[in-house]
């Protein structure tokens, strides 16, 4: 059976009034399947690509924000607050607008089989380079 599904990709965006961004993951969610993850990967291509367009960028602190969007999309304890609420909600509150340096996409959709795969799929196709 086939599921209709929405995501995000999450980029990084080292100097907001520039609106240059590096591509470093995704965000997919089915809520009629309860599904809700991301693939984030902040790899040494990415981390050359944020240097040129920002040499004084703090990499770390990036990888730290980075971290928390796994969570978010797990739920639970470990995500806070966001974590108590439903797969839908957790969605739309990682890809609301933000004008910081980490942004999503607007949200796109798309039909699988296999959600695990499609996110495998866009994230192989968008972020990878």
């Amino acid at each position: 059976m086939r599921s209709t599904y929405d995501y995000a990709i999450v980029r990084v965006v080292p100097r907001v009034e520039r609106g240059e961004f590096v591509n470093v993951g995704v965000v997919l969610s089915c809520s009629a399947n309860g599904f809700l993850k991301a693939r984030v990967e902040l790899d040494t291509a990415a981390v050359a690509a944020l240097h040129a367009l920002a040499p004084q960028l703090d990499i770390e602190q990036i990888r730290s924000s980075l971290a928390a969007i796994p969570l978010i999309c797990a739920g639970g304890p470990e995500a806070g607050a966001i974590g108590a609420l439903s797969v839908r909600e957790r969605f739309h509150w990682l890809v609301a607008p933000r004008s910081t340096s980490l942004q999503t996409s607007a949200v796109h959709t798309g039909r699988c089989q296999d959600l695990d795969a499609a996110l495998d799929c866009v994230f192989d196709r968008m972020v990878r380079r």
